[in-house]
Parts: structure tokens; C-alpha cells; sequence
């Protein structure tokens, strides 16, 4: 399913569904794992398919544009990237220790969203909240 909204993003676009960018999307769409784009890229080269680093990077920005992926957060190395299609929608706690990104939802928290919005005349279509801290392993380091 992915596939055909991705070829049809790109066509409406006036660019194809190359090899490349096959490569990088049946990545991409193998696990549910946050990722970053070097990892994603040495993923690609190690699996045997080709696509360059440059490739990756395009493709990625491509399937943020459509939809397909979201960027999760920014890291001192990169951004940090999942797909979304076919996931319900949850938020991020990141660890400024160790990096670990783990997913919630609050129901509390989109109702609070929401009456916000309506409150102040405002039409929300999407939101990204990220909280930062530590998590309880590196809470223990501290």
C-alpha cells in the first residue's frame, strides 16, 4: 500500500519510483524502529541493494513530504526519522542520556489539545509533542 501512494506522490510530482528509492522505502517500511538516515543508508548497502547516501537523504525528504514518515527529533548527529503509515498517532519521550525514544499516547493530553484549539478559534490538523529527560536507567547513573 505504501508503494502506491509513494508512486503516486511522485507522479503527481513528475518523478518515478527508481530502484533507489524502491531500496529505501522497503527499508524504511521493514520494521517500526526509529531510525536515522546513516543507519538507514548502511542498512540499504548492507542488505545488497544499491542506493547512494545522497539517495537515501533525497528519498527521505520525499517520504516526509508525503506523508509516509515523520521526523521524530533532532539528535547531536542527525534527525531521527519513523514511518507513520498505518500507526495510530503517539508522542515521544527522549532520553538525554542514553537516546532511547520511547512512544506514548494520552488521551488526556489530545482532549487538552483539542479544547485548546477550540478555545482559541484555532483548526489543529497534526502536532508533534517530544518530551525530554531521563529515562530510569540513566536516571540511576545520575
Amino acid at each position: 500500500m505504501e508503494n502506491k501512494i509513494f508512486q503516486n506522490f511522485l507522479g503527481e510530482k513528475g518523478l518515478k519510483l527508481t530502484k533507489e528509492r524502491i531500496a529505501v522505502l522497503k527499508e524504511v517500511f521493514s520494521s517500526h524502529n526509529h531510525f536515522e538516515p546513516e543507519n538507514l543508508y548502511l542498512r540499504i548497502k548492507g542488505s545488497g541493494s544499491k542506493a547512494s547516501r545522497a539517495s537515501v537523504y533525497r528519498t527521505l525528504s520525499l517520504l516526509v513530504e508525503s506523508g509516509l514518515v515523520e521526523k521524530v527529533t533532532r539528535t547531536e548527529k542527525s534527525n531521527v526519522y519513523e514511518h507513520t503509515f498505518g500507526h495510530t498517532h503517539h508522542d515521544h519521550m527522549i532520553c538525554d542520556g542514553c537516546g532511547s525514544i520511547l512512544e506514548f499516547y494520552s488521551e488526556k493530553l489530545e482532549n487538552l489539545q483539542k479544547e485548546i484549539c477550540l478555545g482559541n478559534g484555532f483548526d489543529g490538523k497534526s502536532h508533534t509533542l517530544e518530551i525530554h529527560g531521563y529515562c530510569a536507567g540513566c536516571k540511576k547513573i545520575k
